[in-house]
């Protein structure tokens, strides 16, 4: 809005001294030519040759040194467009002061300063909008930044809480299995002592239902211990860890997308092949990278394994080889062995099925 109000009162300027020419046509002529050059110049301000408009009016007053007297709005308008010298035609008229009268002399001169004040109080306003813009974006790249770091904190807090959560189970199924499970299977073992050394009679029947109890006792306490420790299993962490070491021969990338209900005998047997694979990598892979992708589908669980060594052939007589191939088996699974020139690669999949839950 400021811009156009700016533009009207050079426009009422250029009027004034077109009024004073001495031809009536000339004037109109003269002033629609500007009005047309103007609009063009504002319209296509943020294209590459908009300084043609001008600078063709500009070099009209050769020919016709009464269009000098739109110089304060062509000056306008250069200026804007950051072409000052696209203006410097209108500079001709200066030879030819006795096509002028002395007041259209003073117009001009007038308007060609409210053009130059104009356009100051214009640069100001645009560079403190761009500073604002630039204060703006700034503070906006700082928000994402913290965003993404309250996020990273809340997800190293999640996970720290997570792995704390597992250690404690941990515990808790160590202290039940090394206290309460001795104490049981002593008192087991104490009560069938009794069945043996026993002669009353009336006594038999509830030793035996003592002995009952602590067996059934002694069997669920085991059933919690293995739940537990089944559930403190972190998959993701076991991986992690077995690939950092190595993070000193491989760049390693890891794909991991299974759920944290996923079957203890299938998390041993992921993190087992996962743990003999990397180790035969470093052993004799001759490559420099090494992916792992570990994936969960609607009907089984797929791991492949990955480096870009050069290999054409394969023992699967080896240990390692017949270790991953009998843990992918004992869930259920199967496993290949594919050696290339681009790498070697180790694909097995484990079906959900009943025997694996």
């Amino acid at each position: 809005m400021g811009i156009i109000l700016d533009k009207l009162a050079l426009l009422f300027l250029c009027v004034i001294a077109f009024s004073f020419s001495d031809s009536a046509l000339i004037s109109v002529a003269g002033l629609l030519l500007l009005l047309i050059v103007s609009s063009l110049a504002e319209v296509t301000r943020e294209f590459r040759y908009s300084c043609l408009f001008p600078l063709a009016y500009g070099c009209g007053c050769i020919f016709l040194p009464e269009l000098a007297c739109g110089a304060p709005l062509i000056l306008y308008d250069c200026l804007r467009m950051k072409k000052w010298w696209a203006a410097l035609p209108l500079c001709t008229a200066v030879f030819r002061l006795e096509h002028f009268g002395n007041i259209q002399i003073f117009v001009i001169l007038a308007g060609v300063f409210v053009a130059a004040v104009f356009y100051l109080r214009v640069f100001r306003l645009e560079e403190q909008v761009g500073s604002l813009r630039s204060m703006r974006d700034e503070v906006t790249e700082k928000n994402l930044e913290l965003d993404d770091r309250n996020r990273e904190l809340a997800d190293a807090q999640d996970n720290e809480v997570r792995i704390a959560t597992l250690r404690e189970r941990n515990r808790i199924a160590r202290e039940i299995h090394d206290n309460v499970g001795h104490m049981l299977t002593r008192s087991l073992l104490q009560s069938g002592a009794l069945i043996v050394i026993n002669k009353d009679e009336n006594m038999k029947e509830p030793l035996e239902e003592l002995r009952s109890t602590l067996d059934s006792a002694m069997t669920s306490i085991r059933q919690s211990v293995h739940d537990l420790h089944d559930d403190s299993l972190d998959l993701k962490k076991i991986i992690e860890d077995s690939a950092s070491a190595a993070d000193e021969r491989f760049t390693v990338s890891l794909d991991y997308d299974i759920g944290s209900d996923a079957p203890a005998k299938v998390k041993l047997c992921i993190a087992g092949i996962v743990k003999e694979g990397i180790s035969n990598a470093i052993k004799h892979s001759s490559g420099d990278k090494l992916d792992i992708s570990v994936r969960e589908h609607p009907a089984f669980y797929q791991l492949l394994i990955m480096d870009n060594g050069s290999s054409d052939r394969i023992n699967e007589t080896g240990i390692g080889l017949k270790s991953m191939k009998e843990r992918a088996e004992g869930v259920g699974g199967f496993i290949s062995f594919t050696p290339s020139e681009e790498g070697f690669r180790v694909f097995a999949s484990i079906p959900k099925i009943k025997e694996n839950i």
